[in-house]
């Protein structure tokens, strides 16, 4: 599935999946919370119970005395039930 890019794993993140069992996904750009949790449930064999969306704009950074910018990502928040896991290889 070309929907979700990638697991965003971040320190906050771990937070969100040891308290309240939610986990972060980069995804394209035109997909839909329901193509989403499809795409969840197809490739983790979980069922999310829901999904939230953000839009992250592009950021412009200065590394290294260089200009640049930061590409604009979306994210999804998954939320799973209390005993559901996804493990990340």
């Amino acid at each position: 599935m070309d929907i979700i890019l990638k697991p965003r794993i971040t320190e906050k993140s771990g937070l969100m999946n040891e308290k309240f069992n939610i986990y972060t996904f980069e995804v394209t750009r035109k997909s839909t919370k329901h193509s989403i949790a499809k795409a969840i449930k197809t490739l983790y064999k979980v069922t999310p119970l829901q999904v939230r969306t953000i839009n992250l704009p592009a950021k412009k950074v200065f590394v290294k005395g260089k200009h640049g910018t930061k590409s604009a990502v979306k994210k999804a928040l998954v939320y799973l039930k209390k005993g559901d896991k996804i493990e990340f290889v």
